[in-house]
């Protein structure tokens, strides 16, 4: 069984009518303002999952600040999982800045949404606390409700890109921290978090519950990174995300067969570790 933790959906008005969107989302438009920008409805994914072999899609919308379309774009992704049983996990997106973030987070998962991701924040103003405070509030959530929290990071250094937002690591391991005991998803490789696992004084319960996903991967990093990565924290910690529909699985699949992985430890990185994590009991196929 192929598991892809990495996906985006919109509502299709949303696809046909982006820039009427556009409007106090800044975050929104820096990432599909240009008309190059994918996106994807729900029956697009699941097209795309039937042609590249992805037996399940952990599927999530955008972090809106406007608190209706978040609630809808939420609904929507819920719905989808709905109509799409068996294909789709659904989870729902937050704007962590929001005064009203923790009680939307409650009422998603009641709702039906199996985790809270991709929660990003691509600029604080300034309401760090907040932010942080916000995070505390929904990371004991999930520990109490098991869900996972699936969370935007990424690198501090190299190319700029759309998105890329200006916190160093410090910022991605409070958070860690904030979510000890909880099981916390870092998107993109954790920004680099994930290497620092490696210091010798570093508390290893802090990390215990943190997952990486490879979401962006061949377009930042090189293929060595599968194997780097697998030395420094065990294939079992590694989750395949294809930051759908931004980049094709079949990308992903290229550089894990070439990056010098063993066939069990692509197995689990591509299936089994997540089958575990949303506890999806099937039988996990080997990656062909």
């Amino acid at each position: 069984m192929l598991i892809d933790v990495h996906t985006h959906i919109f509502p299709p008005d949303i696809i046909t009518g982006r820039e009427l969107f556009f409007a106090a989302e800044p975050e929104f438009q820096l990432l599909y303002g240009p008309a190059a920008s994918k996106m994807a409805s729900a029956e697009e994914l699941v097209r795309s999952m039937d042609e590249n072999g992805i037996d399940l899609s952990v599927v999530f919308g955008f972090p809106w600040r406007n608190t209706e379309i978040l609630a809808r774009h939420n609904a929507y992704v819920i719905e989808a999982a709905a109509r799409f049983p068996g294909r789709l996990i659904p989870m729902a997106c937050l704007d962590l800045l929001s005064g009203a973030c923790a009680q939307e987070a409650e009422k998603m998962i009641t709702a039906g949404a199996r985790g809270l991701g991709e929660l990003a924040v691509y600029s604080a103003g300034g309401n760090m606390d907040r932010v942080f405070d916000n995070f505390k509030q929904i990371a004991a959530l999930c520990r109490e409700k098991e869900v996972a929290l699936l969370v935007h990071a990424n690198e501090p250094v190299g190319h700029q890109y759309p998105g890329k937002a200006p916190y160093g690591l410090d910022f991605y391991y409070g958070m860690a921290k904030a979510a000890a005991g909880a099981t916390l998803i870092f998107a993109h490789w954790g920004g680099g978090l994930i290497f620092f696992e490696l210091l010798k004084k570093q508390a290893p319960a802090e990390f215990a519950n943190i997952f990486y996903d490879t979401a962006a991967s061949p377009y930042v990093y090189r293929t060595e990174i599968y194997r780097a990565a697998a030395q420094a924290v065990g294939a079992g910690r590694i989750l395949f995300g294809s930051d759908y529909p931004l980049l094709s699985p079949k990308r992903y699949f290229a550089e894990m067969n070439q990056s010098g992985l063993t066939q069990p430890d692509i197995n689990s990185i591509c299936g089994e570790n997540a089958a575990r994590l949303f506890h999806i009991n099937k039988e996990v196929d080997r990656l062909s």
